[in-house]
């Protein structure tokens, strides 16, 4: 069963599911803090170019399956032009002030 984004418990997590099933950079990147980071499974990647190839250049789209941790943390079906859709898990670190300032994904 899917979770729709504006049913999940963090609305800053809510609002990056938003941005990345609608394909809106901008929006997705007034999300991010000024110097945000993220890890693909374990690895920490440049951010700028990881979600240009893995969410906007590849038509990226979340399906989310379960939340915990005050849904900073999801198990989502990922699905991009590029890999297919997989089972991936993704951790949330949100500030103060509402805006993610890591996050990190990969197999779940």
């Amino acid at each position: 069963m899917t979770i729709a984004p504006s049913k999940l418990s963090d609305p800053t997590v809510a609002a990056f599911v938003t941005a990345v099933n609608a394909h809106d950079r901008d929006a997705f990147l007034k999300l991010l803090t000024p110097d945000a980071t993220m890890s693909d499974d374990g690895s920490d990647r440049d951010l700028q170019e990881w979600i240009d190839k893995e969410i906007f250049d590849s038509g990226g789209h979340m399906d989310v399956q379960k939340e915990s941790a005050g849904g900073r943390h999801l198990v989502v079906n990922y699905r991009n032009d590029t890999w297919g859709e997989m089972r991936t898990a993704w951790h949330f670190e949100v500030a103060d002030g509402g805006r993610i300032s890591r996050f990190e994904t990969g197999q779940a």
